[in-house]
């Protein structure tokens, strides 16, 4: 056990306030590299040398090819060749602790809409701009913020292992987390700074994606009779996709989400579209398996073709595409949830509000596969996955000064 006491938060503060622009510097450094799915190398860089300066030892891991016929895993989405996981790690006796953080982002899209280059990162009114800079690029900076304060001014606070690793894909199939969780970066508690909007999340429902492919007949558009349209065929699918979201929401409300994501049809004004392929997330109940849920879309989407003439001839296409994602939960009880939870009320002067969780995150694999506690806890953010994504710096410099006492009370130093 340390010996760190109560009275030394002064001191810890004082070094986490002397490091802010530094950790904003990281995070502009993070921002700047535009890793979208498969472009995840520059941002890897980044993060190995923050890591190696604050003392870990840096290795690299690679995802196995074969990493999709894991238990929970989705489906890969681009070849994993030179595409490395970067784990740090700090030696240390007993209890162990890992700090799991994703360096992918989602594409900008139509960069004329924002305010400046989606990777350019920018400072107004204290809220940095940028693609990522919410989702999740701000929590490696709270995270290594709040670890490069301790040891500066209290380094004995961290007595038990440490480890970080940055991972990618989790936007999109979490394969990156469960390749590096079954080559044995565990720990006996994870936790995950995504941004949280310094409230506690501990849940997910489950998420399915999947690409429905119609095929219709192309045709010269004064004779549509001649084609199949199939945008038009896409139609009442859409619809009864929107069917199996109500059945999903019993009591209203979109906690189990349709999402239509992507819609791509023809390629001339003047011709009859040939084909329409359509991507869609749509979120599922905890107590449903990957399985159950893939067999719920599929019934819907075979119904609702069955009812066309022209799709009963030629049976739209579906392909489940990335998340097979199972929902998951930890007890708010659990004595991680209570830690972090107190650690910020010791900051903040009262307990985190509790996020209900209508998304998934990597903790689902600590918590499912690995049987590992595992939370979410990071910065207030806004238009993550929009236009003008921005993290408020302030709320960096708080969750830094949070993660900092709750370490210290992890590895058993303060009360």
């Amino acid at each position: 056990m340390g010996q760190f006491v109560a009275h030394n938060w002064g001191l810890v503060n004082k070094a986490i306030e002397a490091r802010r622009e530094r950790a904003f510097d990281f995070l502009a450094a993070l921002v700047a590299e535009p890793s979208v799915v498969g472009n995840e190398a520059g941002a890897q860089r980044v993060v190995a040398t923050e890591l190696a300066r604050l003392g870990f030892e840096v290795r690299e891991l690679e995802v196995p090819d074969g990493i999709g016929d894991r238990d929970g895993a989705g489906e890969p989405q681009v070849p994993y060749a030179d595409r490395p996981l970067v784990v740090g790690e700090r030696p240390g006796e007993g209890r162990s602790l890992l700090v799991n953080g994703h360096v992918d982002v989602v594409p900008p899209g139509d960069v004329s809409l924002w305010t400046g280059d989606p990777f350019e990162p920018r400072v107004v009114d204290g809220w940095l701009y940028g693609r990522g800079a919410g989702d999740m690029k701000a929590g490696f900076a709270m995270a290594l913020l709040a670890i490069e304060g301790l040891l500066e001014s209290a380094p004995e606070a961290i007595a038990g292992p440490l480890s970080f690793l940055s991972t990618f894909e989790e936007e999109c199939t979490g394969n990156g987390t469960l390749a590096a969780a079954h080559a044995g970066v565990l720990a006996d508690a994870v936790v995950l700074p995504e941004p949280t909007n310094l409230e506690l999340l501990l849940e997910g429902i489950g998420i399915l994606w999947l690409e429905l492919t119609v095929q219709g007949r192309s045709a010269h558009a004064h004779l549509p009779q001649a084609g199949a349209n199939s945008i038009r065929l896409a139609l009442p699918l859409l619809t009864a996709m929107q069917e199996l979201q109500d059945e999903l929401n019993p009591d209203g409300g979109n906690r189990h989400a349709l999402n239509l994501g992507t819609f791509h049809a023809g390629d001339w004004q003047s011709s009859v579209p040939g084909v329409a392929r359509i991507g869609v997330r749509i979120g599922f109940p905890r107590e449903w398996s990957p399985a159950e849920a893939q067999r719920r879309v599929t019934d819907a989407i075979e119904r609702a073709a069955g009812d066309d003439p022209w799709l009963a001839e030629h049976p739209p296409r579906l392909r489940f595409n990335g998340f097979r994602a199972e929902g998951y939960a930890l007890d708010p009880a659990h004595e991680l949830a209570r830690e972090l939870s107190a650690a910020h009320a010791d900051v903040v002067g009262e307990a985190p509000p509790v996020q209900d969780g209508t998304a998934t995150t990597d903790a689902r694999y600590y918590l499912n596969q690995f049987g590992v506690p595992a939370l979410c806890y990071g910065p207030r953010v806004r238009s993550i996955h929009g236009i003008d994504e921005a993290v408020e710096l302030d709320s960096i410099v708080t969750g830094a000064r949070v993660l900092a006492r709750f370490l210290a009370r992890f590895y058993g130093g303060a009360a």
